[in-house]
């Protein structure tokens, strides 16, 4: 039995956890694997409610549990998922972006895993301001770019495919910070003598990510470049509805769609389900890894496959040019996995 603590979120983040409610009932019904689910309130909501977006008892929780789900959350995100980066010090962001059929995409050969440092640079918040000049500190420490390096290659080398890292910066203009950066990152790489390793300033990436993305394998960079480049290959693939991403620490995980809380579409049925429940098949990867899991890893590759075919068959959401509302596309995806697992599921309704 699994732990999973959710967070509901805000706008079409209900939606979205009841779709993922509805996974992982398929999945504890259907197989041996099974999960108890603790919903949380965090984001625009609880700060109304409650005077905080991150009440205190939901960051209990949060720890208390096996792995976190985070459903969007509104104007507050920063307040939630940048303090639950820090103060359980989930230090690697795991963006992978990949071409499915049916999705219309640059091309349909792209497989790619963007490595982010998650914990400093710009993000740590430290500004201030001198009379008319507005000052940010940038923060960029060894230690913090050795460990996620040795993330980005282990990854690497573990995935079936190029093997290759490409460790983006602009350590030609940024002489000190993304010095640093660099020089880590060919540390690590002495390392890992089957892995490649290519360096690209930030301003090539971006434009090789829309000229040649599939010359990628694992992109490993920094927390502002990496958030940037992130939400662009999503782009590349068919956009932020199929963007899983996972936040990795040690000890401790959360997973999470990276699309923002869509108020404008929120209540309406209409928001694609396909982030989060890729984001689950993420944390059933994770789960299978780090708790020597092989149902977890072997269920996480049937769920993939069950998306991959639904979206081929075009039986999808209007944003993916299909006419699934999020309640219909979710029980399809429950109905094909219960093909692999025959049992009794009511559909969500």
């Amino acid at each position: 039995m699994y732990g999973i603590s959710l967070i509901t979120g805000d706008g079409v983040g209900p939606e979205l956890a009841d779709s993922g409610v509805a996974i992982l009932d398929t999945i504890s019904d259907c197989t041996d694997v099974k999960f108890d689910i603790t919903q949380l309130v965090a984001g625009d909501t609880a700060l109304k409610d409650m005077g905080t977006a991150l009440p205190a008892d939901t960051l209990d929780n949060i720890k208390k549990s096996d792995a976190c789900l985070k459903a969007p959350v509104g104007e507050s995100a920063a307040d939630v998922i940048v303090h639950l980066r820090r103060v359980l010090d989930l230090y690697a962001n795991i963006r992978p972006a990949r071409s499915y059929p049916g999705v219309a995409c640059l091309r349909e050969d792209i497989d790619m895993v963007i490595v982010r440092e998650n914990t400093e640079d710009l993000y740590t918040g430290m500004e201030f301001q001198i009379d008319d000049a507005a000052i940010a500190l940038r923060i960029i420490s060894k230690s913090a770019s050795h460990r996620i390096a040795k993330k980005a290659f282990e990854m690497a080398k573990q995935r079936d495919m190029m093997k290759k890292v490409t460790c983006v910066h602009k350590s030609n203009v940024m002489r000190v910070s993304d010095g640093l950066f660099r020089r880590t990152c060919d540390e690590v790489a002495k390392q890992y003598a089957d892995v490649i390793l290519e360096h690209m300033y930030v301003d090539a990436c971006a434009m090789n990510l829309i000229r040649q993305p599939e010359q990628f394998d694992v992109i490993l960079t920094t927390n502002l470049f990496g958030d940037i480049l992130s939400d662009e290959s999503s782009q590349v693939v068919g956009g932020l509805g199929i963007a899983p991403a996972a936040n990795i620490g040690d000890n401790f995980a959360l997973f999470e769609p990276v699309h923002g809380a869509a108020f404008d579409i929120a209540g309406r049925n209409m928001v694609n389900p396909v982030s989060f429940i890729l984001s689950i098949r993420m944390m059933l990867e994770w789960l299978g890894m780090t708790k020597s899991d092989t149902r977890c890893i072997r269920i996480a590759n049937i769920l993939e496959g069950v998306i991959a075919d639904t979206i081929q068959s075009g039986n999808v959401t209007h944003d993916l040019g299909g006419n699934q509302g999020t309640k219909e596309f979710t029980n399809v995806i429950v109905n094909t996995f219960k093909d692999y697992y025959p049992s009794d599921v009511t559909d969500v309704t």
